[in-house]
């Protein structure tokens, strides 16, 4: 079993390593705008964003069936079709122009988007699946981290092919590539065999409740944890979406190795996802969740002061590992609330925060640098989301009961707050005194 659960483990990571060619697209963007004699299509910023921005769209929107769908038939047959649907988006994206932008849309953005949300859905929820709850961060972490790194690879591998073979030759040769590896890997994602063995079953008892998305979405803690990830994804998803544009602009063109920035920040991105998956496994999602959003917030406050290739290795390496964290934290985090039972529709649920912020978060940015020249007011705002995040998750700490007979409000802070928040408990008299170890009474 655990041989097996590890051969799941590792499909999923090589499944994502083929989606994730949407955080290289910076690298096509970045040519796309160049004029025509120069071997790009002369789009406006905007207009290179956009097939980017309905991908996250159709990306997001895609895993709340998808996460059903994998939940009912099974993660391979949802991973193949999202595999497939991948590398014939690609190869329709290859015959955009100048003068026909549709293509990248249809291809790039609608199938692309689709099939990044039919694979990514299948892969996380069976591989965790395989594993008792104490290890679903590390699993998470590594699974999702196949997605972060992926740009390590593709983006100087879609520099190289997009100087030897044009923009429309480079879209085609990853389609028919990843048309075949995804779709390869993808045959190796199962769930556990049913029914439980005593020993998964005992296993499974230290996980939470297992709950239905109805269930879910009445909760609090659903819709802080929404908006908590619509804004670090806006955030992230900002710098990502503009990296290698970001270096050039800033550098004043004295940089022409954005994609190197592109694939340093997947390093992390995807080291990010691990570390964090392991370190809330010990000191919780929660506490993580805040600590990487402070430290992204920071490098926002200095980022549009970066110039040189050392500030942009800094910046890189930090937008990189806290955005990556997030994407293991908040399934794991999910996992933790509301079981791994109907993990894919009720993951696939939270995901569409992502999505709001993956829409919002390139859209403003490429918006703010068309008019004004400059990134610097998307820097700010990216902060001040972060911050927002922040407070959010610190007040999943606290937790107040009203009991009205006793006339009594009572108000715990500690770990143990979040966990009752979903049951409000009523104090009696004899209750008043007495604190847990991790809570207080105010």
């Amino acid at each position: 079993m655990s041989r097996r659960g590890w051969i799941v483990v590792l499909a999923g990571t090589g499944l994502n390593l083929a989606l994730g060619i949407l955080y290289a697209w910076s690298v096509f963007s970045k040519q796309l705008v160049e004029s025509v004699e120069r071997g790009g299509f002369g789009w406006t910023k905007t207009a290179a964003t956009l097939p980017y921005t309905v991908a996250i769209a159709c990306f997001a929107l895609m895993m709340v069936p998808a996460g059903r769908l994998q939940d009912r038939l099974g993660p391979r047959v949802v991973a193949s079709a999202g595999g497939v649907l991948t590398g014939l988006g690609l190869i329709v994206a290859s015959f955009a122009s100048s003068g026909s932008t549709w293509p990248a849309l249809l291809g790039f953005g609608l199938l692309g988007g689709t099939g990044f949300g039919l694979g990514y859905s299948a892969t996380t929820p069976a591989a965790v699946k395989w594993f008792p709850p104490a290890k679903k961060g590390l699993i998470t972490g590594i699974v999702v981290g196949g997605f972060g790194l992926a740009p390590v690879y593709i983006a100087p591998l879609s520099k190289h092919l997009i100087a030897a073979y044009g923009v429309a030759g480079a879209f085609r040769i990853l389609g028919i590539a990843f048309l075949v590896t995804a779709t390869g890997f993808a045959q190796l994602v199962a769930n556990p065999p049913t029914p439980l063995t005593p020993a998964k079953a005992a296993a499974k008892a230290g996980a939470g409740p297992d709950r239905t998305w109805q269930e879910m979405v009445r909760t609090p803690t659903f819709w802080s944890l929404w908006v908590q990830y619509a804004c670090a994804a806006t955030a992230g998803l900002m710098i990502i979406g503009h990296m290698a544009k970001i270096v050039a602009v800033q550098s004043q063109n004295s940089i022409q190795v954005g994609f190197v920035f592109v694939a340093l920040l997947a390093i992390f991105n995807a080291s990010g996802r691990i570390v964090a998956g392991i370190i809330s496994d010990y000191i919780g999602r929660v506490v993580t969740i805040g600590l990487v959003c402070v430290l992204q917030a920071v490098a926002m406050m200095f980022f549009a002061s970066f110039s040189t290739i050392a500030t942009f290795i800094v910046g890189s390496a930090v937008v990189g590992f806290s955005y990556g964290a997030c994407l293991s934290l908040f399934p794991a985090t999910a996992a933790d609330n509301w079981g791994t039972k109907n993990l894919g529709l009720n993951y696939g649920i939270l995901f569409t925060a992502w999505g709001v912020g993956g829409v919002l978060g390139p859209t403003l940015a490429g918006k703010i640098a068309d008019r004004t020249g400059s990134y610097a007011s998307a820097y700010g705002m990216a902060a001040v989301l972060l911050l927002v995040a922040v407070v959010l998750a610190m007040l999943s700490y606290v937790s107040i009961s009203v009991s009205i007979p006793e006339k009594e409000v009572r108000i715990r802070i500690g770990r143990r707050a979040a966990k009752r928040e979903e049951t409000p408990a009523v104090f009696p008299p004899q209750a008043r005194a007495i604190a847990g170890a991790d809570a207080r009474s105010i």
